[in-house]
């Protein structure tokens, strides 16, 4: 009698075992989160114009300087010129379609909002300095821009960050301690349940770099939060506050987990969604039927007893009677 109880014990333990192995626990974000769209590197509008003051036109239309290679991409330094306007200033500066723009004035020019800045905010009458790669001859070249009027057009305000950090940005061009001028983002608007509260950073402040790495544009901001780094990964931005340069930490925002799925083998399975916002539960799944079932899309409910007895309710459904 006491070898069968034995018996008996070590075929539990060993089913259970079994459903262990075989069981699995997924998880997911507790909060849908949006994919962004990082391909806005192309838009080109003007950020800090007033529309009825003039600006500048180098007459050039510049992307991003991405590799060759299909098996590996990567951004390389400068933007390459991707259109130059007949008769501009940058065509009659020698600038071809091709080359790559390395720096204006000295400022490096690795993002194509770096040159939209200094159309928005150089002198009508300043000549600008090019340095420019074209295959393997890097030369300069003197490009006298020319003036535009600023008539009411599409105009872009910032860049919006709308998962990792919750906030919105600014490209700007930053000179401090008489070091040379670079691009960097200054926080314009921040909100709810941002993780920049917690750093104490403050709509004004200018951030230069993440992870000491310094940006090159408030697109390039967002594009890094989102793309080297997971939602709730700790950062540290390099801030300036306009009276000093603080290193400040903070955690990017995170959405949560919640079991998504739970599976035991035949015994048990479940499975939760958020869009549509349903769950499904199966006790005893023998694949033709389960011993109980339930789901749930939405407000609609359904019960299942062997398949035999079967239970449902929602909300109804409005008809329009004619008289």
């Amino acid at each position: 009698m006491t070898t069968s109880k034995a018996k008996h014990r070590l075929s539990a333990f060993a089913l259970l075992q079994l459903l262990l192995l075989t069981g699995c626990v997924s998880y997911e974000p507790a909060i849908l989160v949006p994919a962004l769209n990082l391909s806005a590197e192309d838009i080109t509008l003007a950020n800090t114009a007033e529309p009825s003051q003039t600006r500048i036109d180098f007459g050039v239309e510049l992307v991003l300087n991405e590799s060759d290679s299909l098996s590996n991409i990567e951004i390389l330094p400068g933007v390459r010129v991707r259109g130059v306007s007949a008769n501009g200033p940058a065509d009659s500066a020698g600038i071809q379609l091709g080359d790559i723009i390395l720096s204006i004035n000295g400022t490096l020019t690795n993002h194509p909002d770096v040159v939209e800045a200094f159309q928005l905010q150089t002198p009508t009458s300043e000549n600008t300095l090019f340095i420019v790669r074209r295959n393997t001859a890097v030369f300069e070249a003197t490009v006298i821009p020319r003036t535009i009027s600023s008539n009411p057009v599409p105009r872009e305000l910032y860049r919006i960050d709308p998962v990792a950090s919750r906030a919105a940005y600014r490209t700007e061009m930053v000179s401090i301690r008489q070091q040379p001028t670079i691009a960097a983002a200054r926080v314009v608007d921040i909100y709810q349940k941002s993780p920049l509260h917690d750093a104490a950073i403050e709509v004004g402040d200018v951030i230069l770099a993440i992870n000491n790495v310094p940006l090159n544009s408030a697109q390039d901001l967002v594009s890094r939060f989102n793309s080297e780094f997971e939602l709730g990964e700790t950062v540290v931005v390099t801030v300036f506050d306009g009276e000093s340069v603080l290193e400040k930490q903070f955690d990017l925002w995170n959405p949560g987990r919640r079991v998504s799925a739970i599976s035991l083998g035949p015994l048990l399975r479940y499975q939760s969604s958020l869009a549509p916002d349903s769950k499904s539960l199966r006790v005893l799944d023998l694949w033709l039927f389960s011993l109980y079932s339930y789901s749930r899309v939405d407000e609609e409910r359904s019960h299942s007893i062997l398949g035999l007895i079967n239970y449902s309710s929602d909300l109804g459904e409005l008809i329009e009677e004619e008289n």
